[in-house]
């Protein structure tokens, strides 16, 4: 069933009853006009680079395993990443520098991530963005964002008996965790919310709730700039392991 509204949105994620129906409905989605023109305008345009390639051009489903410890969370599909090879954070310069952590820390069985067909497998973790459409200049509106807001809603909802620690990457992904917190997790969030930085850690007094922590986008913005380096990217992944065994 292709999806049309935010209404159609909310009864789809609601009605999956696991992982595999859930990305089954985030692909069908079409209740964002901007979004769907756009990632159907780039992937009839297509980059130079890849003009010889058939763009994905459809929401982008998380990725990984659904017993998931860990579980980091996104911004949205880059343009002619995700939204290029169907998969999150495949084929750009983030997931280059991601996958490349996620390797030294023991957490992908190989650093690149250049197609869905590649033979990349996670440990441990799962990843997924908080607005499944690649947005024009990586900025989805808020209405964009609390429409796509019932696909996050759900698969932490599949993931909540096993997921311990959610790594933010970047300040859209940090402020798009509190209300999905409170929606499946219950309570209300924290006031005043706690600010974004990296390393930034954020865990319940009772700890009814996931470690929360914050970590620089993989944004060449930050990663050219030396803002985020490899050093601090494994410092975030060794302390989301230790907290997921629960040190």
């Amino acid at each position: 069933m292709v999806v049309h509204s935010p209404a159609e949105v909310a009864a789809r994620a609601a009605g999956s009853a696991d992982l595999s129906a859930l990305d089954a409905g985030v692909v069908d989605c079409f209740a964002c006009p901007r979004l769907v023109a756009w990632r159907e305008e780039v992937a009839a345009t297509r980059r130079a680079a890849f003009r010889d390639q058939v763009y994905w051009g459809r929401p982008v489903p998380g990725f990984g395993v659904a017993d998931a410890r860990i579980a980091i969370l996104g911004l949205a599909p880059a343009a002619h990443g995700g939204n290029r090879t169907g998969r999150i954070f495949t084929g750009d310069r983030s997931g280059d520098v991601l996958f490349a952590a996620l390797h030294r820390a023991g957490l992908a069985n190989q650093p690149t991530s250049v197609s869905a067909d590649d033979g990349l497998e996670l440990e441990d973790l799962r990843i997924f963005a908080s607005v499944r459409c690649a947005p024009p200049d990586n900025k989805p509106t808020p209405v964009e964002r609390d429409t796509c807001a019932p696909w996050l809603w759900r698969e932490l909802e599949l993931i909540k008996p096993t997921v311990r620690v959610v790594v933010a990457l970047g300040a859209f992904a940090w402020a798009a965790w509190w209300p999905a917190m409170s929606r499946v997790y219950g309570g209300a969030p924290p006031s005043p919310r706690p600010r974004f930085g990296h390393g930034a850690h954020w865990t319940s007094p009772d700890g009814g709730y996931p470690h929360l922590l914050g970590c620089y986008h993989v944004s060449q913005q930050n990663t050219f700039t030396g803002r985020l380096t490899p050093a601090m990217l494994d410092d975030i992944f060794a302390r989301a392991k230790e907290l997921a065994r629960g040190a």
